[in-house]
């Protein structure tokens, strides 16, 4: 079994499609297309993406990865304030959410649910199941949970912490 540790962009040896959930794992067993077995072992929280490349710490076999096709709702906005509304319950729900644009509004694709897809269609969406592979917005900072033990380190979206930390033990009564 190879292990692919880290990514680069030099050209694909092989390849492995693999759904978003899968996708979303830093440790993962899997067959490659090749028929070879490998393993993923990244950093933990790292999420990979269709047309990201894996390769292994020898350097000998570059892994691209596919998005595969899966069942997803997809939802068609005919007015922009339709589009952002059926963005913001979807966001508002902490839904993964694939963005694509249209003429009149847009449309919004997310994992198969049914009590979603009904949300939606009551908002005045249209819906249709279909079956295509998913990329959803990595989110504003990335994507991906990074949980880090130094309190400095509260929220960085890159340009500092939000919040300091609270300094009790330099509070000096007057």
């Amino acid at each position: 079994m190879i292990l692919l540790t880290r990514r680069t962009q030099l050209p694909a040896t092989d390849s492995v499609a693999l759904s978003y959930d899968a996708r979303k794992r830093s440790r993962l067993r899997l067959t490659l297309a090749s028929g070879r077995e490998a393993g993923i072992f990244l950093e933990r929280g790292e999420h990979l993406q269709g047309g990201d490349r894996l390769i292994t710490d020898d350097g000998g076999t570059v892994v691209e990865i596919v998005a595969a096709p899966e069942k997803l709702i997809e939802a068609i906005a005919d007015s922009p304030l339709l589009f952002a509304r059926a963005a913001y319950h979807l966001g508002n729900r902490h839904v993964p959410v694939q963005i694509l644009p249209t003429e009149a509004g847009g449309r919004l694709r997310f994992q198969a649910d049914h009590v979603l897809a009904d949300m939606i269609k009551g908002l005045g969406c249209s819906v249709a199941e279909i079956e295509a592979p998913f990329q959803p917005e990595a989110g504003a900072y990335g994507g991906g949970h990074h949980h880090h033990d130094d309190a400095a380190d509260l929220h960085d979206p890159g340009h500092g912490p939000h919040r300091s930390v609270p300094r009790i033990h330099e509070f000096k009564p007057r």
